[in-house]
């Protein structure tokens, strides 16, 4: 029996379903996740059950695979690789983390455990993203301004030239919400930042992990559902990697309905106004 087995019989309200609206077990689900080389768990930010599913699964993943885990987030930036390191190490305090490194205003409630999950256990937590400032940069001035960069700023950002296509899954939906937006924004440079965020936490995916890690990585749903984003750059970067998806849905009732088909190897359907817990 699994060391947290016991406790799945007493989650929270949540579905799980495969892709084609099966309905899955959490023991089902952790059997499917457990065999693969990255797993990519798409959240809605700041829901509680999602939150305390992924603390829960990369509990249980470590009791599988302990040494070969590793974890990784959205939420932290590739340029605060180093302080996050330190932490983990136990050489310098949470509160030097909070202040020094980028973290969200929830981190305290929903990443900091899954980041202590790590230092517990002497996992590395890898800060995949690029660091804001390029992004924005891209947004206001394209990708090519990217190369004006040092080659110390590159090495926080996926290997140039980084490749868009407009028509892979999410990218047209952020064409049109970047042509909503008319003046404010060039709407090709809008998808373009988007693209070098899921290019740069993918290349550094693929940079951290060892040939037998399963890597768990953890983002908004946005940047894997549909089998694109991070996933789609990740089979681009290589083919035969073993990704499976998860994407996190809310619903008025835990249903799978016709606009979770196809949204990731797990649909997660979760209640859509959930009480906030406490920090």
């Amino acid at each position: 029996m699994l060391f947290h087995e016991a406790r799945t019989r007493e989650k929270p309200e949540y579905s799980l379903y495969d892709g084609r609206g099966g309905e899955l077990r959490y023991e089902e689900m952790l059997d499917r996740l457990v065999r693969s080389d990255v797993i990519l768990f798409g959240e809605i930010h700041d829901h509680p059950v999602v939150h305390w599913m992924q603390q829960e699964l990369t509990r249980d993943l470590y009791e599988l695979r302990r040494d070969n885990l590793m974890l990784g987030a959205e939420m932290l930036e590739a340029d605060n690789q180093l302080i996050v390191d330190e932490y983990l190490a136990g050489l310098i305090e949470h509160e030097h983390l909070v202040k020094e490194a980028k973290v969200w205003e929830n981190y305290d409630v929903d990443y900091r455990p899954l980041v202590d999950i790590a230092r517990e256990h002497g996992l590395r937590f890898i800060a995949t993203n690029i660091p804001r400032r390029y992004a924005s940069l891209v947004a206001r001035r394209g990708l090519k301004a990217l190369e004006l960069l040092s080659e110390e700023a590159k090495r926080y950002i996926a290997p140039l030239p980084i490749e868009v296509d407009l028509s892979a899954p999410g990218y047209r939906q952020a064409m049109q919400i970047g042509k909503a937006h008319g003046a404010h924004m060039d709407a090709q440079n809008f998808v373009a930042a988007q693209a070098v965020k899921d290019a740069t936490m993918a290349s550094f995916i693929m940079k951290s992990r060892g040939p037998k890690d399963l890597f768990v990585h953890y983002n908004g749903d946005y940047h894997s559902k549909d089998f694109g984003g991070i996933y789609w750059y990740l089979k681009r970067y290589d083919q035969r990697l073993a990704v499976r998806a998860i994407s996190s849905v809310s619903r008025d009732t835990r249903v799978f309905d016709d606009q979770c088909k196809g949204l990731a190897d797990i649909v997660m359907v979760v209640p859509e106004v959930p009480e906030r817990r406490s920090s």
